[in-house]
């Protein structure tokens, strides 16, 4: 009882910050039932007088560091918030005063078991801070006697349990929106909040970052044009990440970039195509590659950093992702739709050919226009608008997938003005999609399927002994159970006749009685 007030006070709070700092302007009156409807207007009676802009910024910044996370993750779902909505939370800057030197260095030591001095010799004040951690370059000294330079990555203290306490406010007011407006169930706002608690809990452990880093790098170790630093894994732990420190110039600096000497045109490309490969070939990407997260290094490779959000899609996603955009790029719109409806993203009793006309209105407007024109934004707010119109379940990963790629658009359309970011998207989607779905993908399909088939025929004894021995389990617990039933309906059968006897025997004793 006394958690269900705190989080319904904590909900009223939320409520509070969001109606002042004018934040309740992005909710579409015209969608909310009679009884919402007044609540807003209420609601937006509240607003301080002379906002302007980043509305939503401020009154998450308002609210803490938990809500800036949440907020940052709800810009990558506009088929929740809405594309306006999402613009604006993009504004948001993950920005907060770094926490003392003395105890980013106590936590250093706590974590890594050793004294500052025997570990680095040299370690600077913080040079970034966010909600979560803050960054320090340090120098240490190689068994060789060479000098290494590192960022280290430290987590901020007590922020473990502020997480944990606004994610279960974050449930309660998650479970309050579905009961208050039942066909929000389909943005399935409980599973964003669980799907946010899972990315910050990942966040929240810097061995799972450094992994991710191992896992991408491993990756993408014979690509030439796009690479990630080195974990240090023996200066790594829960609340610490040690990697190779990164000189370059940042991707949002374009005049810096070109006065080295780097193809700002060939970055861009690079940007998109590397993304589409981490996507579509390996099912694992970098989910944050806004230009602060992106660098150039000065053998003009792109270089990204800060992996605490990694995306995954599995192989019936990509395959999904690939065939949506080379529909897109051939104009294929009823191969479109098709991909849709066997992937189960949209119900069977919808018809394809309508998909397919509704996909068309997406996809034609998009080829009358300049290449350097076309914007991945205004086709996602189309897409979401049809997937509501067909019922389509929220993907959460395919939706993170979608606005990244927005992100990473923007980043080289701001190198490039003039990309034409479908013919740069072109040749990876082809080469992964003959790659699986050509003859070497049928037959490295068929090889899979052999081995499977092996491995099932190979286990065929040891799965019918223990299925033969849950079967005995069964057929004697099935007995027992049986006997146990048998022996219940005997007791039971002797006490209502004995109870029926000693009824007769009251009443015949009240009639003699009545009698006498």
């Amino acid at each position: 009882m006394l958690s269900l007030v705190a989080h319904l006070a904590r909900g009223i709070h939320v409520g509070w910050v969001m109606a002042r700092e004018g934040a309740l302007a992005f909710v579409d009156a015209a969608e909310l039932p009679p009884h919402l409807r007044l609540v807003l207007r209420l609601g937006r009676k509240l607003e301080r007088p002379g906002l302007g802009p980043g509305r939503l910024p401020a009154a998450l910044t308002r609210l803490g560091p938990s809500y800036v996370k949440f907020g940052q993750f709800l810009a990558t779902r506009p088929d929740i918030v809405g594309m306006a909505a999402a613009r604006d939370l993009e504004r948001l800057q993950d920005r907060v005063p770094p926490f003392p030197q003395a105890v980013a260095v106590a936590t250093l030591e706590g974590t890594l078991g050793k004294p500052l001095s025997e570990l680095f010799t040299s370690f600077s004040e913080p040079i970034a801070a966010a909600s979560i951690a803050q960054v320090h370059k340090a120098h240490l000294r190689e068994p060789d006697g060479t000098e290494r330079v590192v960022a280290v990555k430290i987590m901020r203290p007590g922020v473990r349990e502020r997480f944990a306490r606004d994610i279960q406010a974050m449930r309660f007011m998650a479970r309050v929106v579905e009961a208050l407006r039942p066909e929000a169930e389909r943005l399935r706002p409980r599973e964003v909040v669980e799907t946010l608690a899972r990315s910050v809990a990942m966040e929240m452990d810097l061995r799972l970052e450094a992994a991710a880093l191992s896992e991408l790098a491993e990756n993408i170790k014979d690509d030439t044009e796009f690479r990630v630093p080195q974990p240090v894994w023996e200066l790594t732990g829960r609340d610490v990440l040690a990697s190779e420190w990164i000189d370059g110039i940042r991707l949002n600096d374009r005049e810096a970039i070109v006065a080295a000497g780097h193809d700002a045109a060939a970055l861009g490309r690079t940007v998109i195509q590397s993304f589409l490969r981490h996507a579509i070939r390996d099912g694992f990407f970098h989910a944050d590659m806004h230009p602060g997260n992106l660098f150039v290094d000065p053998a003009g490779r792109l270089v990204a950093v800060d992996f605490g959000i990694m995306g995954r899609l599995g192989l019936k996603e990509r395959r999904f992702l690939a065939e949506i955009l080379l529909g897109f790029i051939l104009r294929d719109y009823r191969r479109v739709a098709e991909v849709h409806f066997e992937a189960g993203y949209v119900p069977s009793h919808h018809s394809v050919d309508d998909f397919a006309q509704a996909i068309r209105a997406i996809g034609e407007p998009i080829h009358q226009r300049r290449a350097d024109e076309i914007s991945m934004a205004k086709v996602l707010t189309l897409l979401f608008d049809v997937t509501a119109l067909f019922d389509m379940s929220t993907r959460t990963e395919l939706v993170m997938l979608q606005k990244t790629m927005v992100v990473v658009e923007g980043v080289a359309r701001s190198l490039d003005p003039r990309l034409d970011m479908w013919t740069t998207a072109e040749p990876v989607v082809r080469s992964w999609l003959a790659r699986n779905l050509g003859p070497i993908g049928r037959a490295d399909q068929a090889r899979r399927a052999v081995l499977t088939l092996a491995d099932v025929v190979a286990d065929v004894p040891d799965l019918a002994q223990r299925a033969k021995r849950v079967l005995v389990r069964l057929d004697e617990e099935g007995l027992r159970e049986v006997s146990r039933v048998e022996r219940r309906i005997r007791i039971e059968t002797r006490r209502m006749v004995w109870s029926t006897l000693a009824w007769w025997v009251i009443a015949g004793s009240l009639v003699a009685i009545a009698l006498r």
